[in-house]
């Protein structure tokens, strides 16, 4: 069958046709295990019911109206996460670069008004990602995301190496608008940020007058095993971003704000056609009644937990560390072996993963992951880095 859709992604040959929990089906009938919750968005798994009930019923009443009005929905829904999240404000938007460039946006007008043009500049971190968009790019702290087809880049961003308390001397001063971090860094190598340096970094942002602003595009929404991850961080931020999983599958992101970044924006500083519309904030309800739930979240810690814990009871060579938080696991491959095709054997035995950084297989599963499809799914990688081995 050709393929009409441009590939930017550099898809595999592999058409699914239908999926339920956290198992898939090919057009011809082959089962997949999902160890990637398309990237950590699926993180009620495939045909939840109470979401797929939710979407069903907002179709029949509203599925967008524009952001002239509210919808009763809409409003609901953000009253709701900023309670879970202790957040005083919200802009919706339809993915986590949009929810990254609203952030950007609101830190460059906080610096403005809070130092004038100078105050404009970002400061990311080494090895971080950000988005797909020109500026968030060019926050993405890697430089093979900077190709020169792609330049000019935007000004007013500037990385540190994380864990470099002798870089935080001088990466702060009356120039910096905002602090923006990753408080673990996915597309980097699933890279834990330390909890003593990340607070050290933001006392030194705020000492100089800016804000810290967390990307939780990845480890938000429970996946890390905390609703936020910055919650376990204890870098307190005054904004969040989130995506991914915030709609359980629909194209949603969200950019919370509190104490000096809320009242920032105001009407027409930022805008979008499709943001926040019914039908996502159907979903996110759905999403923040089962995940904003101490005993779903311990779940999501047990589950992380078997699973690094599995693979490095193996004691194989081709593995040089595991790490991670909650479902958001990374496995160090030896350097002589490329993670990428460990990702397409894996698939072929019936496994979906991904990668991260140079030399790691990273693992995003569904949050509502069965005990049965984690050890179906460990069985097919055990086999596959057996097989690297010899």
């Amino acid at each position: 069958m050709e393929k009409k859709i441009v590939n930017n992604y550099g898809s595999f040959d592999v058409t699914f046709a239908k999926a339920k929990g956290s198992t898939m089906w090919d057009v011809n009938g082959k089962k997949y295990i999902d160890f990637i919750a398309g990237i950590g968005v699926n993180c009620l798994g495939h045909n939840y019911k109470p979401l797929v009930k939710a979407i069903s019923k907002q179709t029949r009443k509203q599925i967008h109206i524009s952001n002239y009005y509210f919808s009763d929905i809409g409003l609901e829904f953000a009253d709701e996460l900023l309670a879970v999240t202790g957040f005083e404000g919200a802009y919706f938007g339809n993915s986590g670069a949009e929810a990254n460039e609203a952030a950007i946006k609101l830190a460059r007008k906080y610096g403005q008004l809070n130092g004038g043009n100078k105050r404009k500049t970002i400061v990311t971190l080494e090895s971080s990602f950000h988005g797909r968009t020109l500026a968030t790019l060019t926050a993405t702290g890697q430089s093979k995301f900077h190709p020169d087809c792609f330049a000019p880049y935007p000004d007013g961003f500037k990385t540190i190496k994380p864990g470099d308390f002798e870089a935080l001397k001088t990466a702060f001063d009356d120039t910096t608008a905002a602090l923006m971090m990753e408080c673990i860094q996915g597309e980097g190598g699933v890279n834990l940020l330390d909890p003593a340096w990340a607070k050290a970094a933001a006392d030194a942002a705020r000492a100089a007058g800016a804000i810290v602003m967390c990307d939780e595009v990845q480890t938000g929404i429970g996946r890390t095993g905390t609703f936020l991850a910055s919650d376990w961080l204890g870098v307190n931020p005054e904004v969040v971003t989130l995506a991914k999983g915030i709609a359980g599958g629909l194209p949603m992101g969200a950019c919370l704000f509190r104490g000096k970044a809320n009242k920032v924006f105001v009407a027409g500083d930022h805008q979008s056609t499709f943001a926040g519309n019914p039908l996502v904030c159907a979903a996110g309800k759905v999403v923040l009644e089962t995940v904003a739930n101490p005993e779903f979240l311990d779940r999501v810690n047990h589950a992380g937990d078997y699973i690094r814990g599995k693979i490095s009871s193996w004691n194989l060579p081709i593995v040089k560390d595991v790490r991670g938080k909650g479902l958001m696991i990374g496995t160090q491959i030896d350097t002589k072996v490329k993670p990428f095709d460990i990702e397409v054997k894996c698939l072929e035995r019936g496994l979906c993963t991904t990668t991260a950084g140079a030399d790691v297989v990273r693992f995003l599963p569904p949050l509502v992951i069965s005990d049965k499809e984690i050890e179906e799914g460990l069985a097919i990688f055990k086999s596959v880095l057996e097989e690297f081995c010899k």
